[in-house]
C-alpha cells in the first residue's frame, strides 16, 4: 500500500477478494466515518487504453501505469482501489483489469465480465475508457460485455442509478456532438435487446443508469491539452453526489461502515453465477473488422477529390450531371468495401455495408438538397421574369400565370431528373411542393398588388368625380339637393363599376370575390358622399348665415338692397330665415336611399318658424302641450348612422343662428329709419300754407322795400353758413336733447369764426384814399356799399361751398358706413 493514494488491490487476478486489505484501507482513509457522504468511481475498458493514466491525472492517485518503451502488456491485474486526493466528499477510485487482454486468451473472459459487473454494482460512477476511432466497434466499445452485464445486473440487483461516463480517448476532429448520439443510441439498443425478467419488462434504462459522454485529446501527442481537459473533467467530481451532479440521483447506497461487507457479498454472488456468456469471438472480430473497413472507405470518400470538387461547385449553383457523377463515386467505394469484406460473416458484412451506404448518403445529402434549392430558386426567378414579360405584352393575368407556371415546373422536373442519385430513393417532392407554394404565394401577392392598385385608381377617380360636385350641390342646398346627389352618385358609380369590371376581367376572379370588390367600390362612392355631407354638416352654421345674408341683402334680381324705407323687412327676414332653415334641413341627415322619405323639413319649420312666428290655432294650442319634438336625439324614420345633425342640435344651432343674424336685421331697420329722417326735414305742407297766409302782409312789406330784401338775403346767407358749419341736421339725428346741447356749445365759436372771415374779406377789398370830386360822393358811397356787400356775398358763398363739401362728405361717410356694415356681415358669415 502506498501512503499518498492508499492504492490497495481489492481483488487479485485469480478472483480472490482481499478482505483484510479492504479493512485496512477503510481504516486508513477513515471511510467508516463518512456515513452516506461518499462516492465510488470505477473505470473499465480495453487493456493498455490508458485507464490508470487517466485515473492518476484525474484523481491524483498513483496506480501503476504501463511503460510504453517496454511494449504493450498487462499492467493492472485484478481490481485496485485508491482514495481520490483533494475530492470532496470522500471518493474511492476503482481501477479494473483491462478487457480483451492476450494474457487471459480468447476464451478466458469470465473474469473480465465478473469484474465489470462488480464495478457496475458497487460504483456510483463508471468510466468506460474507449478510443475515438473505435466508436461503433462491438469489442472496443464493450457493447457485447455491456449487454451481458445489463442482463445479469437486472437479475441480481435492484436498480441503483449508476452513472456511465464514456471517456472518448484521442479525440479526432469529429465533434463530440456527432459522436455522443451514436453511443447513446447503441446503449439504448443494447438495453432494448436484453431479455428482461418479469419484474423489469417495462423498466427503462434510466432506472438503472445515467449516461454521460466526454472526450479527451491524445496524452502522447497533445499532453498539455490532455491535462487541461482532465482538469476540467475533474471539476465534475467535486460534490458529485449533490443533486444535479454526476451521481446526484443515485439509489440503494449502503452506509460507509458496511461497504466492506456489502462488497464481499456482491462479489460472492457474481463468482457463483454460471450463466454469464458473450457472442462468439469470430462474430466480434467480423464486427470489428467490417466496421474498420467501412470507416476507412467513408474516410476516403470524405477526402475524395472528385467529391470535394462536386461539393464546392454545388455551393455556387446547379451542376450539370450531378446525379451521374455522384452515383459513380459512391458505387466505386461500395465496390471496394465488398471486395475487402467478402470473407467475413455475411450477416455482419451486410449490416456494415448498409451502415456505410447510409453514412455515405448522409454525407452527400446536404449537397443534393443544396442543388435542389438552386433549382427551386432558378425556377421561381424564371417564373417571375416570364410572368412580368407576359403581363407587359398585354396578356391576361390568370392565363399568363397558368402558362408560366406550367413552363417553369417542366424545367424544374427535368433538373431533378439530372441530379437524382441512383443509390438513394430521395424524392424531390418536398422541394417541388415548396416551389409550388412559392409560386402561389408570389402570384397571390402580385394579384393582390395589381388589384389593390386598380381599386385605388378607381376609388381616386370616384373621389374626384364626386367630392367637388357634391360640395357645390350642398353649397346651393335646396329642395332637390339630395335627389341631384343620388343621380350623380348613381351615374358615377355605374360608370366606375363598368370600367372596373372590364379592367379586372383578365384576373378571372370567382363571382363572390368580384361581387365583393364591386360592393366595396360602391360603398366607397357612398362613403365619399357621406364624408362630404358630414364635413358640410360641421359647417352648417356658416352655410346658414351665408344663405341668410345672400337672401336678406339682395333682391330677386341679385342686386344689393338699398334700404329706402319701402321694403318690408319683416317679410324679407322671414324669407331669409326660411332659406337658412332649408340649408339646415338638407344637412340634417343623409338621404341616399331613394325610397325613404322623412319629415325633417316640416318638423323644423313647424317647430322653429311657425311655432314662433305664426299665431297658433285652437288645435295647435292643444298640441303645443305635447313635448317638443326637437328635444329628441334621433329623427323619425332616419337611422342613427344616417343622422348628421340631431334634432336637439338643430334647435341649438337655430338659436345661435338667430342670435348672430339679429344684428343684420337691426342694422337694416336703422338704415330705413335714418333714410326716412333724412328725407323729412321740411315742415308739413299745412304748416307751409299757414305761414304763407299769416305772413302775407310782412311779405308784401319786404317786397316794397329793397333794403329789407337785401337784409333778409344777408341773414339767409349767414343762417345757411351757420347751418352748414354746425351740421344741425346731423346733430339732431342723434336725438333732440343731445343735438341741442351740442349746438349750444358750438354756436358762439362758429358765429365768431364766420364774422372774422367776413371782416378779413372786407379788409382785402379796401383801396388807397385819393381826392375825389364832390359830385362823385354819391356814386362812391354806392360803390363802397357794393364793395362791402360783395365780400359778404363771397364769404357766404364760400360757406355755402363748405356746406356742399360737408354734404358730399356726409354722403361719402354714409356710403362708407354702409360698406363697413356689409364687410362686417361678410366677416360674420365666415
Amino acid at each position: 500500500m502506498e501512503e499518498d493514494g492508499c492504492a490497495t488491490q481489492l481483488i487479485d487476478g485469480d478472483g480472490v477478494f482481499n478482505v483484510s486489505g479492504l479493512e485496512n484501507f477503510m481504516k486508513t482513509v477513515k471511510l467508516g466515518e463518512c456515513g452516506l457522504s461518499y462516492a465510488v468511481v470505477a473505470i473499465m475498458g480495453p487493456q493498455s487504453s490508458g485507464k490508470s493514466t487517466l485515473l492518476n491525472h484525474l484523481f491524483h492517485t498513483n496506480f501503476r501505469e504501463m511503460d510504453a518503451f517496454r511494449g504493450r502488456s498487462q499492467t493492472t491485474k485484478g481490481i485496485w482501489i485508491s482514495k481520490c486526493v483533494g475530492i470532496e466528499p470522500c471518493t474511492i477510485a476503482m481501477d479494473l483489469e483491462g478487457t480483451d487482454g492476450r494474457e487471459r486468451g480468447e476464451d478466458d473472459t469470465t473474469f473480465e465480465k465478473q469484474s465489470a459487473l462488480f464495478a457496475l454494482a458497487v460504483s456510483d460512477i463508471v468510466l468506460i475508457n474507449m478510443w475515438c476511432h473505435d466508436i461503433g466497434r462491438e469489442q472496443a466499445a464493450n457493447k457485447p460485455l455491456l449487454k451481458t452485464v445489463f442482463q445479469v445486473m437486472m437479475r441480481l440487483f435492484s436498480p441503483r442509478r449508476t452513472t456511465l461516463l464514456f471517456v472518448i480517448r484521442d479525440k479526432t476532429k469529429t465533434p463530440l456532438e456527432h459522436l455522443e448520439p451514436v453511443l447513446r443510441e447503441d446503449i439504448q439498443k443494447i438495453w432494448d435487446s436484453v431479455p428482461k425478467p418479469q419484474g423489469h419488462m417495462d423498466t427503462p434504462l434510466s432506472e438503472f443508469f445515467n449516461v454521460e459522454v466526454t472526450a479527451l485529446s491524445s496524452f502522447e501527442e497533445k499532453e498539455d491539452q490532455f491535462k487541461e481537459q482532465v482538469a476540467q473533467l475533474r471539476q465534475l467530481f467535486f460534490h458529485s453526489i449533490a443533486p444535479g451532479r454526476l451521481a446526484g440521483d443515485r439509489r440503494g447506497v449502503v452506509p460507509a461502515s458496511a461497504f466492506s461487507f456489502s462488497a464481499q457479498q456482491i462479489w460472492k454472488v457474481i463468482r457463483e453465477n454460471k450463466d454469464l456468456d458473450i457472442p462468439a469471438h469470430k462474430v466480434m472480430v467480423a464486427t470489428v473488422r467490417c466496421e474498420e473497413i467501412a470507416n476507412e472507405k467513408l474516410s476516403h470518400l470524405t477526402s475524395d477529390e472528385g467529391w470535394l470538387e462536386l461539393e464546392e461547385a454545388v455551393q455556387s449553383g446547379p451542376v450539370p450531371g450531378f446525379g451521374r457523377k455522384l452515383s459513380s463515386i459512391l458505387e466505386a467505394y461500395l465496390s471496394e468495401y465488398d471486395a475487402e469484406a467478402i470473407y467475413f460473416d455475411e450477416g455482419v458484412r451486410t449490416a456494415k455495408r448498409q451502415q456505410l451506404e447510409s453514412k455515405a448518403l448522409h454525407l452527400v445529402h446536404p449537397a443534393y438538397h443544396a442543388i435542389l434549392g438552386h433549382l427551386r430558386s432558378k425556377s421561381l426567378e424564371n417564373f417571375k421574369n416570364k410572368l412580368e414579360q407576359s403581363l407587359k405584352s398585354g396578356g391576361g393575368f390568370a392565363a399568363s400565370v397558368c402558362e408560366c407556371n406550367r413552363s417553369c415546373m417542366v424545367d424544374f422536373d427535368q433538373g431533378c431528373e439530372d441530379v437524382a442519385v441512383q443509390l438513394a430513393d430521395w424524392s424531390p417532392s418536398k422541394v417541388r411542393g415548396k416551389l409550388c407554394r412559392d409560386i402561389e404565394a408570389y402570384t397571390a401577392s402580385l394579384r393582390t398588388e395589381k388589384l389593390s392598385a386598380l381599386v385605388a385608381d378607381f376609388e381616386k377617380q370616384l373621389t374626384e368625380a364626386l367630392a367637388e360636385p357634391v360640395e357645390s350641390l350642398f353649397d346651393a342646398a335646396g329642395k332637390d339637393t339630395w335627389e341631384a346627389i343620388r343621380k350623380l352618385l348613381k351615374h358615377e358609380t355605374q360608370l366606375a363599376v363598368s370600367q372596373f369590371s372590364t379592367a379586372i376581367a383578365g384576373f378571372e376572379l370567382d363571382q363572390a370575390t368580384f361581387d365583393n370588390m364591386v360592393n366595396n367600390l360602391v360603398d366607397h362612392a357612398r362613403g365619399v358622399v357621406e364624408k362630404k355631407a358630414r364635413e358640410e354638416a360641421g359647417k352648417v352654421l356658416i352655410r346658414m348665415k351665408d344663405r341668410f345674408s345672400t337672401v336678406f341683402s339682395h333682391d330677386n334680381d341679385s342686386m344689393p338692397r338699398v334700404w329706402t324705407g319701402k321694403e318690408d323687412i319683416r317679410a324679407i327676414t322671414k324669407d331669409s330665415r326660411a332659406a337658412a332653415l332649408k340649408v339646415l334641413s338638407v344637412l340634417a341627415a343623409v338621404r341616399l336611399d331613394e325610397k325613404r322619405s322623412d319629415k325633417i323639413e316640416k318638423l323644423l319649420v313647424s317647430s322653429l318658424v311657425e311655432g314662433s312666428d305664426v299665431a297658433l290655432t285652437t288645435k295647435e294650442r292643444s298640441m303645443s302641450a305635447s313635448p317638443d319634438p326637437l328635444t329628441s336625439s334621433t329623427w323619425e324614420e332616419v337611422s342613427p348612422k344616417d343622422t348628421l345633425i340631431t334634432p336637439i342640435h338643430c334647435k341649438s344651432l337655430w338659436r345661435q343662428f338667430k342670435a348672430e343674424t339679429e344684428y343684420t336685421v337691426t342694422q337694416a331697420i336703422s338704415a330705413q329709419e335714418a333714410h326716412q329722417r333724412s328725407n323729412n326735414w321740411l315742415p308739413p305742407p299745412w304748416a307751409i300754407c299757414a305761414m304763407l297766409i299769416l305772413g302775407f302782409n310782412e311779405f308784401m312789406l319786404i317786397l316794397r322795400n329793397p333794403l329789407y330784401i337785401m337784409a333778409m338775403f344777408i341773414i339767409y346767407l349767414v343762417s345757411k353758413a351757420l347751418w352748414v358749419q354746425l351740421n344741425i341736421e346731423g346733430e339732431f339725428r342723434n336725438g333732440f336733447l343731445p343735438g341741442l346741447f351740442s349746438l349750444t356749445s358750438r354756436f358762439l365759436p362758429t358765429a365768431m369764426d364766420i364774422f372774422n372771415r367776413l371782416a378779413a374779406a372786407g379788409q382785402h377789398q379796401e383801396n388807397p384814399e385819393r381826392p375825389r370830386p364832390a359830385g362823385t360822393l354819391n356814386s362812391q358811397s354806392y360803390e363802397s356799399q357794393t364793395q362791402i356787400t360783395e365780400p359778404v356775398v363771397d364769404s357766404v358763398s364760400d360757406l355755402h361751398s363748405d356746406h356742399s363739401s360737408s354734404e358730399s362728405s356726409t354722403d361719402s361717410s354714409s356710403t362708407l358706413t354702409h360698406r363697413n356694415v356689409t364687410e362686417a356681415m361678410a366677416m360674420d358669415r365666415t
